[in-house]
């Protein structure tokens, strides 16, 4: 098994963009990611890329040879992975395994969603499929309403309050206003947070994650050959992807995700280091209680936690372990099969020092944690400066 480097990067802003159609943001960002990598397109051997729901969202099926022929890509296998919120950290997990036991050299994961072309009910009922729609579904319920009842235990249990919610909301905020490419690039206050429009209670509007378009890319080589092409390289220490039931009502508990405990101990393991050793984290927080329940459940503080961990100034930037610099998936945006490669975009910014006004002064070893659903996929990368 070969170590593996990530030795290109490339985005799309996240927002809403009416007159972008799904092929040309991915493009886009795939060409960025060549450019950073100094590849040509004709150099891969694979791609991997992350969707959630192209067909739905847009119409389109058969999206990686739709959009990898765009990309350049001819006469390589070009595949799609689906697994919900956690599509293209699922693509970059394959990607890396592609690379790690010997079947390519040089391989592009990427990830995309077009979600603005729809309706906010329609987007509602689209991203409502990636629950269990045999119980949750023909209850009416949706993800706001799912993470909502979440939050509400987590409270119960363990002293949760909404003002350590509205934390998580507020810092997010903060670091995705210094964010060039975030959707909403807008600070807000504590007050604001909790005064928010209900959307599931105890959630309100900044609780919940952003309905965006974007795009990310990523180029994998063998860790070895990294340096042929770049000195701004990122080696990728350890990546687990886990799986767990779909529905809330076959869980022990709705305040701990199986899959995020298991990614999370995974990773640590292969990649030789405990949590304490994180520098920096993306986290996915589709909703704020999902960042503190992946706070408890990687193990950066202890469960039940995570609110104060948040509220008390721990996870900003200059705090014990810096959460989401780029905004998350609250402020940053949450196009959802872009986000997994997203966050590994995002980590290896911080790791190569190039986050400006956002950058952490201890920046070595970053982890991306990408969820799909209500916690049944879980994709933990840990990546290390080179």
């Amino acid at each position: 098994m070969r170590s593996v480097a990530v030795i290109g990067i490339g985005k799309t802003a996240f927002g809403a963009f009416p007159d972008r159609d799904i092929r040309s943001l991915a493009v886009e960002a795939i060409s960025n990611a060549l450019k950073d990598a100094s590849v040509e397109a004709s150099a891969a051997e694979a791609f991997y890329l992350g969707n959630f729901a192209g067909p739905s969202f847009v119409g389109q099926n058969h999206l990686a040879p739709y959009i990898g022929t765009a990309a350049g890509f001819h006469g390589i296998p070009c595949t799609r992975f689906e697994d919900a919120c956690a599509s293209s950290g699922s693509a970059f997990f394959h990607a890396w395994q592609s690379v790690a036991f010997g079947m390519y050299d040089i391989v592009v994961a990427a990830g995309v969603e077009k979600m603005t072309s729809q309706s906010t009910p329609r987007v509602t009922e689209i991203l409502a499929g990636a629950g269990d729609m045999s119980g949750e579904g023909l209850a009416g319920a949706t993800f706001p309403a799912l993470f909502a009842m979440i939050a509400r235990r987590h409270m119960h249990e363990y002293g949760t309050t909404r003002e350590q919610m509205a934390a998580v909301a507020v810092k997010n905020h903060a670091n995705g206003a210094k964010n060039p490419l975030a959707h909403m690039r807008k600070t807000i206050t504590l007050e604001q947070a909790l005064a928010g429009k209900p959307v599931a209670e105890p959630l309100t509007v900044y609780d919940c994650s952003l309905i965006s378009d974007g795009a990310a890319a990523v180029v994998l080589v063998p860790l070895g050959q990294a340096a042929r092409y770049t000195s701004r390289f990122a080696a990728v220490r350890a990546v687990a992807q886990t799986s767990d039931y779909v529905a809330l009502d076959q869980k022990a508990s709705i305040t701990v995700f199986p899959s995020v405990k298991a990614a999370g101990h995974k990773a640590y393991e292969l990649a030789a280091i405990s949590p304490g050793e994180i520098d920096l984290a993306e986290l996915h927080d589709c909703f704020t209680i999902a960042e503190i329940l992946a706070s408890e459940d990687l193990c950066f503080t202890t469960k039940g936690n995570g609110g104060p961990l948040a509220a008390e100034g721990a996870t900003s930037i200059g705090g014990r372990i810096p959460i989401n610099t780029s905004g998350g998936l609250k402020s940053k945006g949450h196009p959802v099969g872009a986000t997994g490669v997203g966050q590994i975009c995002d980590v290896v910014m911080q790791l190569r020092g190039d986050a400006g006004e956002r950058q952490v002064e201890k920046h070595r070893i970053g982890l991306a944690q990408n969820l799909g659903g209500s916690g049944a996929t879980c994709v933990v990368t840990i990546l290390e400066a080179a």
